[in-house]
């Protein structure tokens, strides 16, 4: 029988597909779906710093006013007159999601200052979350602001919430540091127990009609997880905090690339979003299916097997490639 187990944040789960953060998390009924169509652990929709730092009546200022935003922004704060789900009602939900479901329930803040949402972490804990993921969504506009000082900005966060809470921390970050390699050590000696690869920049678009800044919001595609497989195979080996690729995996190609690059997890949001809850159920049956017909034994036993430490050419992973690429191209 093929063992589709594997091990993220610490945590023994059933397979490797997790939903990743997405309206689809607000509804109970919904958490229990995806447990029932194979789900092994939910990332709930995150709650935002700006939710607990200020009034609902200013959100809509700190979300809009001269910034891009993410798509759980545009997707959770559609309006905020009216909004109720605040802090105590994400807290509520975490505990009604841990009695509607066995699999593991990780709550999500997203943000990106030190404050009010580093000691709700606790509170979260408390609540009954298995983890955290601390979706670290910073554009850092202002030509004053150094990398460095960006680079110890996340170090800090994630440093003040390790000393806050016991359970495992994931941290979602993005692909733009001018050495991803170091920035991910230096999270992992800060005390994240997960890096999440790679949160997904949602840029404005133009309005031409009414020559407007207006919110852009694109589902992801398979083509975005090539940038994802490339830094899962640089760092598999590299740090010991489990890997989750998240963004472009919508087959269960997808998911077997991911695992031979080396993560543990894959995370699903837009696949869900466009094809439905259900959906959870073919593509694990199609991941177990490909194993059995390759000869694997589980998935631990392919994780990791195209990592650049593994594979018969290390060097395909850094300029090599980009020569081979550029020097084999025909034109017509």
């Amino acid at each position: 029988m093929i063992d589709l187990s594997t091990r993220y944040l610490g945590l023994k789960l059933k397979n490797p597909l997790v939903v990743s953060a997405s309206p689809l998390c607000k509804e109970i009924a919904n958490l229990r779906h995806m447990e029932d169509s194979g789900a092994a652990a939910i990332v709930l929709h995150s709650l935002f710093e700006e939710q607990i730092n200020i009034e609902s009546n200013e959100i809509d200022r700190f979300l809009f006013e001269g910034a891009e935003i993410s798509a759980e922004s545009t997707s959770i704060f559609p309006a905020m007159n009216g909004y109720n789900v605040g802090p105590d009602g994400y807290l509520e939900h975490i505990r009604l999601a841990k009695q509607a479901v066995s699999i593991p329930v990780i709550a999500s803040l997203n943000g990106v200052s030190r404050g009010g949402w580093v000691s709700f972490a606790r509170e979260m804990q408390q609540a009954g979350a298995d983890a955290i993921e601390l979706n670290i969504y910073f554009i850092p506009a202002d030509p004053a602001l150094t990398s460095e000082a960006v680079e110890k900005l996340y170090i800090d966060l994630v440093s003040e919430i390790r000393g806050t809470v016991t359970i495992p921390i994931a941290v979602k970050v993005s692909p733009y540091f001018s050495a991803f390699a170091h920035m991910a050590q230096q999270l992992e000696a800060a005390g994240a127990n997960g890096l999440v690869i790679f949160n997904r920049f949602y840029q404005p678009d133009f309005d031409l009609e009414a020559m407007e800044v207006k919110p852009a919001l694109t589902y992801s595609t398979s083509s975005e997880l090539l940038l994802r497989l490339h830094w899962a195979a640089m760092l598999f080996g590299r740090v010991q905090a489990s890997i989750a690729i998240t963004g472009g995996v919508h087959t269960a190609e997808d998911v077997i690339k991911s695992m031979m690059a080396g993560a543990r997890v894959t995370m699903l949001a837009s696949a869900l979003l466009q094809n439905g809850i259900g959906y959870l159920r073919p593509l694990r049956n199609q991941l177990e299916a490909w194993l059995e017909k390759n000869e694997y034994s589980g998935v631990e036993q392919m994780q990791g097997s195209m990592s650049q430490q593994n594979v018969p050419n290390p060097r395909a992973y850094q300029r090599a490639n980009y020569m081979k690429v550029l020097s084999s191209y025909a034109g017509k």
